[in-house]
């Protein structure tokens, strides 16, 4: 793996996941609504391509040439209910296929983790639109696919971090953490189309 592609590459997760690829010698593309918004230190070694993930030939255009994608679209604190996220996701699935893809990790919730009733009325939306971008990955076929699914995300520094698969692993990981995962798992087969739960280590006392 040497080329990918990363969808929501200026948002929080997205940002650390450009520095952790670019940190193991990836060549990284990002296709952005503004360029503006992403680092300046970042833009002066990605391939910015400005556009859109509702429109298909914008996405199209970011995903030929890559060897693996990476997804960390978001709604910026919107928590009103949206179909942005899956209906993007649907686009690079797309995308994937046309251009022979494989591989692809995609950043969602532990809420996910949850019965739904114990999810917190104020992220339903948020989260009924992340229970449709699993199912678009479960569907695909062919494809290795890594769910991974956050607890609460912290801005403390980079540590370590532990996985579980298939369940939560904790109550916050690092935003640092969760982007070197984004990039660390795609050549992981271990998780491929598995659902992660990610949680920073803490150090015993």
């Amino acid at each position: 793996m040497k080329k990918i592609a990363i969808f929501g590459a200026t948002g929080m997760t997205g940002v650390c996941a450009v520095e952790a690829a670019l940190k193991q010698g990836l060549e990284v593309s990002a296709l952005v609504r503004d360029p503006s918004r992403m680092p300046e230190e970042l833009l002066k070694q990605v391939e910015v391509i400005t556009g859109d993930v509702l429109v298909e030939e914008h996405v199209d255009k970011a995903v030929a040439g890559r060897d693996a994608i990476v997804v960390t679209l978001g709604t910026r604190n919107d928590l009103a209910p949206t179909t942005i996220m899956s209906d993007g996701l649907r686009n690079i699935l797309s995308a994937m296929k046309k251009n022979n893809v494989k591989c692809i990790s995609v950043c969602l919730s532990a809420f996910l983790f949850y019965e739904p009733s114990k999810v917190p009325p104020m992220f339903h939306g948020i989260n009924d639109d992340h229970m449709r971008m699993l199912q678009l990955l479960k569907v695909s076929e062919g494809l290795d696919w890594i769910a991974v699914m956050p607890p609460h995300i912290a801005s403390t520094p980079l540590g370590e971090y532990t996985v579980k698969i298939g369940s939560s692993a904790g109550r916050a990981i690092s935003k640092h953490e969760l982007g070197k995962f984004m990039i660390d798992c795609l050549s992981n087969p271990e998780y491929y189309k598995q659902s992660c739960g990610l949680a920073t280590v803490v150090p015993s006392p």
